[in-house]
């Protein structure tokens, strides 16, 4: 049994690695660091594609976009960080923690399809970059490519000031490579700038801006930087917190400019190098990085290109796996190897790539990475709407929830997102019942997905609103008083306590010594819900098993040396019917159980262990 409340420190192995106590004079330089680790997934070779069509068919006139791209993902990364520093939760455990358990799956699954449509991105990225540097195939580059699997875990190893270290230096060789592209193309300044004012130039910029967008403010990055920032440990403090979060938003706004500047430097280079001269369809990387040499008339730039595409791909893969390992942790409470982990999201991406590259040819991964960020761009509001409500809510956040202004902006912003994406998926949808065939099952397969996606997000929108007003009535009094009699109770001689190995096992225990202090006799249970366990029963003997049964004796030795009298009981499957057995058995007179199980609409289709146990036994149950 897991509670849903109880978590693991996000990204346990490197949680609270670097002190930020020990730093005196300049601590601003402690905190820097996790906004460079997000700011990678900006510049990855997704926004490549889209910087390249959008600077090749329009010239600078959709440099706006990426600027407001830019201040939109400042606003939503800040508001990570500060959800993380705050509540000391990432994003999917906050969701978790707020969510019935079919909605956290149906979260865990898209957030789980973003990660792989963006590590699609960063393999084909790498294996042009590879391509184009070493003349290998692209199938060769996209299979060199399983070899960085380890690099991670290498880096975790030394720590997060090393991995970060490792992240800046590769962002700084994609600065370093584009500003030198710039310095040789020589763009035209105030034509530049007349790129900053609004405008949209016809229906297909307007796909690229949506293109450009999903890009740039990319949903696996709000789950990784909640985490990151709890890397840094500091006194939990109000002011401590509140140099926290000013630190992390400087350290957000110096990252994301860079990162909008490489973007920026990607659609300046296209516009002046091919827009200007009339090849307004260069939207393969391949091909840019062709005729960088005969039109700027300098070899150097297309191996800086290609230097720079791989620097992306390898930064950006590191940083998806960590989002990754925080998803599937957060979401679901499950942790694997990371080494398992790593190897899942790399062959998830590696085999799309694969079949796109034999069925279409080298050509067609531009439109399989333009594809990757439609999906990007489509999974935002699942992100972004959750982020909004965690960081609003007063009871938890405290004096660090979110003012009105930020609130409208946010709002404002998941808004547009969620707008552009509605606009985009409706568009395609007729472009595709109109121009493919496709059966009939397919043709409602397809509707399906997209009419689940609307009551999801609908969903998100609404639940966390109607479950405040829900709290508050419960908390208003109701009916009139009327004499109460009988009021005297036998003390409780034999309590049963529920115990899942959690932070919430101290409080359940507490509260039952409390109604039985030295006099009762206490039963120690633990349920063993494992596959063997529901197979086997009593006759199961494995590690888990013995090291469950340690465990509780490891409780009852504690209380007897403290006076109280104890025993254990192990069960074995469903704890639904499990602990009514073992409490029977006992002839306990009062169990006490920690609160488990799904909430919300769950509870209406599937009940919830507490639920489950109350009307299976017959004397009183405390919910601690």
């Amino acid at each position: 049994m897991t509670d849903k409340n109880t978590h693991t420190p996000s990204l346990q192995e490197v949680h609270g690695s670097v002190d930020t106590t020990k730093k005196k004079g300049r601590k601003i330089l402690a905190f820097l660091g996790p906004a460079y680790l997000v700011s990678v997934g900006y510049m990855d070779p997704g926004n490549w594609a889209t910087d390249l069509a959008g600077g090749s068919q329009f010239g600078y006139s959709l440099l706006w976009v990426l600027l407001m791209s830019n201040l939109i993902a400042l606003l939503l990364q800040s508001l990570s960080a500060r959800l993380g520093i705050v509540r000391g939760l990432d994003l999917a455990q906050a969701s978790r923690e707020n969510y019935p358990r079919f909605v956290n799956i149906s979260l865990y699954i898209l957030a789980e399809i973003a990660i792989a449509a963006c590590d699609l991105a960063e393999v084909l990225g790498m294996a042009i970059g590879l391509q184009l540097l070493f003349g290998i195939t692209l199938t060769q580059g996209v299979l060199i490519t399983v070899l960085d699997t380890f690099l991670l875990l290498f880096l975790l190893n030394k720590g997060i000031r090393k991995m970060e270290a490792f992240i800046m230096s590769l962002v700084f060789i994609i600065g370093a490579a584009f500003l030198t592209e710039i310095f040789l193309a020589k763009p035209d300044m105030g034509e530049l700038l007349i790129g900053f004012i609004p405008s949209m130039p016809s229906d297909t910029a307007l796909y690229i801006a949506i293109g450009i967008i999903g890009a740039t403010v990319m949903p696996h990055n709000l789950y990784l930087h909640s985490s990151l920032v709890q890397t840094r440990y500091f006194e939990k403090t109000k002011e401590a917190k509140k140099k926290a979060i000013k630190f992390n938003i400087i350290d957000s706004t110096i990252a994301l400019n860079f990162a909008f500047f490489v973007n920026a430097a990607i659609l300046i280079l296209a516009a002046t190098v091919f827009f200007k001269n009339g090849l307004f369809e260069v939207a393969q990387i391949q091909d840019a990085h062709k005729l960088l040499a005969p039109m700027l008339g300098n070899k150097l730039a297309p191996i800086l290109f290609a230097v720079a595409l791989i620097a992306a791909g390898q930064s950006s893969t590191i940083t998806g796996t960590l989002a990754g390992q925080i998803v599937m942790e957060g979401y679901l409470n499950l942790r694997i190897q990371p080494w398992i982990r790593r190897i899942i999201t790399r062959l998830i991406a590696i085999i799309p790539a694969l079949i796109t590259i034999q069925i279409m040819g080298e050509r067609g991964t531009g439109q399989l990475l333009i594809f990757s960020q439609v999906i990007l761009s489509m999974q935002l509001g699942f992100a972004i709407i959750p982020l909004i409500h965690f960081v609003s809510d007063k009871e938890k956040m405290g004096d660090f929830s979110i003012g009105i202004l930020v609130k409208v902006l946010a709002w404002l912003c998941a808004i547009v997102i969620v707008g552009l994406n509605i606009k985009l998926v409706s568009e395609e949808l007729i472009t595709l019942f109109t121009t493919v065939e496709l059966n009939m099952v397919l043709k409602l397969l397809i509707l399906g997905v997209v009419i689940f996606a609307a009551f999801l997000l609908l969903y998100i929108i609404v639940f966390p609103i109607i479950k405040k007003r829900k709290d508050i009535a419960v908390k208003l009094p109701h009916g009139a008083f009327s004499a109460l009699q009988h009021l005297e109770v036998e003390a409780y001689k034999r309590i049963a306590i529920s115990l899942d190995f959690s932070e919430a096992d101290n409080k359940a225990i507490r509260h039952a010594l409390s109604q039985g202090k030295e006099e009762a006799h206490y039963l120690l249970i633990h349920v063993v819900e494992s596959a063997g366990a529901m197979v086997a029963g009593q006759h199961i003997s494995d590690y888990e098993t013995e090291k469950d049964m340690q465990t509780l004796q490891e409780y009852t030795d504690f209380l007897k040396n403290l006076g109280y009298s104890s025993e254990i009981k192990i069960g074995y499957g469903n704890p639904k019917k499990a602990i009514p057995k073992l409490v029977k058995e006992f002839n306990a007179d009062l169990l006490v159980m920690g609160t488990h199980g799904h909430t919300g609409l769950m509870d209406y289709l599937y009940g919830t262990t507490v639920n489950s146990v109350r009307h299976t036994v017959n004397i009183p149950v405390l919910i601690v």
